[in-house]
C-alpha cells in the first residue's frame, strides 16, 4: 500500500477501531431522531429510555428535546445491558447506578418525590414503627425508609399495599388536577411514576366514579408483585405488548387488544416486548 493511502480506521484507547459517527461532538446536541439513528433502536424507544430516566435532555427553543453525549453514553450502556447481559429495566437502572453513570432518585418527578415523605406522614401519624408497616406489606425494613426518604421507587404492587395499610387508593397520591372542567389536555395531567420504568398520567380528577389513567410501561418493566382491590378494570392496548396474570393464568395483549376483569383477581403484569407499551386503564369505582 502506497504512504498516506492507509483506509485504516483510527484505534480507540481500547484497542477497537472508532465507529464513525457513534460520539457527538464537543458543545454538538442532537434531536432524538438523530439519537435513535447512531444507536440503532426506534425514536419511541429513545423516548421510553428518557421517561425511565437514562436520559435527560434539554429543550431548544422550539421545544425539541436535545439529548448530549452524556445521554448518548448512557443510552449506548442501556443497550449493551439489555441486549447482551438480557437485564430487565429495574436491573438496568440498578446497574448503570452502580456505575455511577445516573445519579439516585435524580430523575423522579415531583408527584413520585412526594410519596415517599407522605407514607412516612401516614406512618406517623398512626404511631406505627417501620418494622410494622414493612410487615404488613412485605418488605424489608431497609427497602421501606429508602421508599420513604424517596432513595427508591416503589413498584405499583409495593404501592398498592402501602395504600390499602393506609386506606388510601393510588388515586389519592396524586394532587388534584388544576380546574374542574370536563377536558384535560395532555400538558394538565398529574403523573405518577410506578417504580422504574412504569408511568401512570391521570385523565380525570374530582367527583369521579371512573378513574382513568394512561399506563407507559418500559420494555421490562412492570407492576412487581400481585395486588388486588375492589371493583373491575378495563384496559385497551394502544401500543407494544403486556403479558398479565390473573392469579396462575397468563394472558398476552398486543395492541389493539381490550381485557376486562374483576379487581378482587390477584394480578400482576409486565412488559415483555422491546418498545414501550402505553395503555389506556380504567378503573371503577375508583379503588386502584
Amino acid at each position: 500500500m502506497r504512504k498516506g493511502t492507509s483506509n485504516s480506521r483510527p484505534a480507540s484507547a481500547n484497542g477497537r477501531p472508532k465507529t464513525v459517527g457513534q460520539s457527538i461532538q464537543l458543545g454538538e446536541s442532537l434531536k432524538v431522531g438523530a439519537v435513535a439513528k447512531r444507536l440503532g433502536v426506534s425514536a419511541s424507544m429513545v423516548r421510553s429510555w428518557e421517561r425511565l430516566g437514562l436520559a435527560s435532555p434539554t429543550r431548544s427553543h422550539g421545544k425539541y428535546r436535545l439529548y448530549s453525549n452524556d445521554d448518548l453514553r448512557v443510552l449506548r450502556r442501556a443497550i449493551y445491558l439489555r441486549r447482551v447481559q438480557g437485564l430487565n429495566a429495574p436491573a438496568i437502572l440498578q446497574q448503570l447506578k452502580r456505575e455511577g453513570l445516573l445519579k439516585r432518585a435524580a430523575s423522579q418527578p415531583a408527584e413520585q418525590a412526594s410519596i415517599g415523605p407522605h407514607f412516612r406522614k401516614l406512618r406517623l401519624q398512626r404511631g406505627e414503627s417501620l418494622a410494622t408497616v414493612a410487615e404488613a406489606v412485605g418488605v424489608s425494613i431497609g427497602f421501606l425508609s429508602n421508599v420513604e426518604r424517596s432513595q427508591s421507587g416503589a413498584s405499583i404492587g409495593i404501592m398498592r399495599k402501602l395504600a390499602q395499610h393506609f386506606g388510601l387508593n393510588i388515586l389519592d397520591l396524586f394532587s388534584p388536577i388544576d380546574g374542574t372542567g370536563p377536558l384535560v389536555r395532555p400538558q394538565d395531567r398529574k403523573t405518577l411514576k410506578g417504580g422504574p420504568g412504569v408511568q401512570m398520567e391521570l385523565l380525570a380528577s374530582g367527583n369521579i366514579t371512573m378513574e382513568p389513567h394512561l399506563f407507559r410501561v418500559a420494555p421490562g418493566a412492570g407492576s412487581g408483585d400481585y395486588y388486588s382491590h375492589e371493583g373491575e378494570e378495563f384496559l385497551y392496548l394502544v401500543r407494544g405488548r403486556l403479558a398479565i396474570w390473573l392469579g396462575q393464568e397468563e394472558f398476552q395483549l398486543r395492541a389493539g387488544d381490550s381485557f376486562y376483569f374483576a379487581s378482587q383477581t390477584q394480578h400482576r403484569w409486565h412488559n415483555p416486548g422491546r418498545t414501550e407499551t402505553i395503555i389506556l386503564w380504567i378503573n371503577t369505582p375508583p379503588t386502584f
